[in-house]
């Protein structure tokens, strides 16, 4: 089966993030939010795995990622870094934990990072908690900025001054000590250029090809979403028909006295 597997098993870092930049390699990274999901996609050469607040939508169903608790992220957190190996694990640090108060910021952050042994957290924002990303990082923890349609501040994106306030914003994280941006579904114009200007490694989703990386959210790209079919998404496997053709057949195998089987018993 034709595929990428990186022969370097060693742990991805955030310095071996800027020497694939540095050398023209993308970086692929997407979400996982249990020890078997996470065990596959670190074993099929995954750079980075994303803990993401997408959990709120995909694991527990709701509308929005603004419900999901703290005490939640850190039980999915640790549930992946259980499973990988080589890749990198970063956390969303989830609504409500760090906007507004840089010292609880900072307590959230380092619960996530005590309790779940995650290698980074990611969070939302520029200008407005440049000061929480501060003194987490002095705290010696690293992050991974995220700017354009922040799904926790989903009412704000679209003009000029808004563009020019994302290069700024993008910037102000590389300068305070990011060691990687997410740019969410803005033009692939101005991502390129975001990409160009910093030396910090840039993952788009919905950015265009002119980043340094990639991030899907793995049930999206494996087709287990049948409803959710934005312009940048690619299916790679259309695991919803293979799952419900499986699961019926077992049903009706159940129902049918076919299963178990003399062989499949004691």
């Amino acid at each position: 089966m034709a595929g990428y597997i990186s022969d370097d098993t060693r742990k991805v870092t955030t310095h071996r993030l800027v020497e694939m930049k540095q050398r023209g390699e993308k970086i692929s990274m997407l979400t996982s939010y249990d020890y078997t999901m996470a065990q596959i996609v670190d074993g099929a050469g995954m750079d980075v795995i994303l803990v993401g607040d997408s959990a709120s939508n995909v694991m527990a169903g709701n509308v929005t990622t603004l419900p999901i608790t703290l005490d939640q992220m850190i039980y999915h957190a640790k549930s992946v870094v259980r499973g990988v190996k080589r890749a990198m694990v970063v956390v969303d640090m989830p609504f409500g934990s760090y906007q507004g108060n840089e010292m609880e910021g900072l307590a959230s952050a380092i619960r996530i990072m005590k309790e779940s042994h995650a290698d980074a957290l990611k969070l939302e924002g520029g200008e407005e908690i440049i000061g929480t990303v501060k003194r987490i990082l002095s705290a010696g923890i690293p992050i991974m900025g995220h700017l354009g349609l922040m799904p926790q501040s989903i009412n704000k994106y679209g003009t000029d001054t808004e563009a020019e306030k994302l290069i700024s914003d993008a910037h102000m994280l590389e300068e305070a000590g990011c060691f990687a941006i997410v740019l969410e579904k803005i033009p692939a114009a101005l991502a390129e250029r975001v990409a160009s200007e910093l030396t910090i490694p840039i993952i788009g989703i919905g950015a265009g090809g002119g980043v340094d990386g990639q991030v899907l959210v793995i049930q999206d790209m494996l087709g287990m979403n049948n409803g959710f079919r934005p312009r940048f998404l690619r299916r790679y496997a259309d695991l919803h028909t293979v799952m419900t053709d499986a699961i019926s057949r077992y049903v009706s195998d159940v129902k049918n006295l076919d299963f178990p089987n003399e062989k499949e018993q004691y």
